[in-house]
């Protein structure tokens, strides 16, 4: 949401303060360099990355622009999701996690938690790292190095879409020029039609500058910061899990592993200490 004010807000100051200067809004399109612009954008994309890695991209800036990213409920329920896990494999043995593991969708204890349920990656992540524990296939002190690795490929992985937004950010001005030497060309042919057409196309020329920085520096730039703070809190979401998880692994009580996961978050995001054991005491692995 703030991310679309924030836009509203950037269009909003250009044509006011161009308004006010004495301008129309509307001498500020042009048909023919919006469309050099993003044609040459969307064409040195396709040169420049992987469809996969174009395709997260889409998803990363649209995930983005509807508020995606771990919030305070999501870290609550993993929160949750892990004591009653861990409380049932204390209580009953670790072979008691296996059917809650081996089919998630129908795990009483995941079924609480229709939210965490449904994000596909963080449930495999969590059942992926259980199931070493409970086939006893893994010492509790290779775990954690196991899971870091698992969580780089995927902040390598998130990183992708970075690296093509800031190569769309570093290119649109220098694509402005390009629009722009095009219609300074187109001008330059038309030298003898009078000072109006020389104007008009100078106009249209310069806006392809215009388009270029406004872009790069009003939009594309601004949304690539917002996905790179997304990736990290993403990040420190499994972190947090997987420490959780490890911690559970060595021996450490169930309310003391989900401790150290809250505490590897900034404040804010989860309750004090206090709090969350009597939110998890309370909760169905009591």
């Amino acid at each position: 949401m703030f991310i679309i004010i924030g836009y509203i807000i950037v269009i909003a100051a250009t044509a006011t303060a161009f308004t006010m200067a004495g301008g129309n809004v509307l001498l500020l399109w042009h048909n023919s360099e919006a469309i050099a612009i993003v044609g040459i954008t969307c064409g040195m994309l396709l040169v420049s990355a992987p469809m996969d890695v174009l395709k997260r991209t889409m998803r990363a800036v649209f995930g983005v622009l509807k508020g995606a990213g771990p919030k305070r409920d999501d870290y609550l329920d993993l929160m949750k999701v892990l004591y009653e896990m861990f409380m049932l494999g204390r209580r009953n043995g670790l072979l008691a996690l296996d059917e809650h593991v081996s089919a998630p969708e129908s795990s009483s204890i995941f079924q609480n938690y229709p939210n965490f349920l449904a994000d596909e990656e963080k449930v495999i992540f969590l059942c992926s790292a259980l199931r070493p524990i409970i086939d006893g296939k893994i010492k509790p002190d290779q775990l954690e190095p196991l899971l870091k690795a698992e969580i780089d490929a995927k902040k390598n992985t998130a990183h992708g879409p970075i690296n093509v937004l800031h190569l769309v950010g570093d290119s649109l001005p220098g694509i402005g020029i390009v629009a722009a030497v095009m219609g300074i060309i187109l001008t330059m042919s038309v030298i003898d039609q009078g000072p109006a057409v020389i104007g008009y196309k100078i106009s249209a020329a310069l806006s392809g500058t215009f388009y270029g920085i406004f872009g790069a520096y009003g939009f594309v730039n601004p949304i690539c910061n917002m996905i790179e703070f997304g990736n990290e809190a993403e990040e420190n979401y499994y972190i947090c899990m997987s420490r959780a998880i490890g911690a559970f692994a060595r021996g450490l009580a169930p309310i003391m592993a989900v401790e150290l996961a809250r505490r590897s978050l900034e404040a804010g995001l989860v309750p004090n200490a206090d709090d969350l054991e009597n939110i998890l005491k309370s909760s169905g692995g009591k």
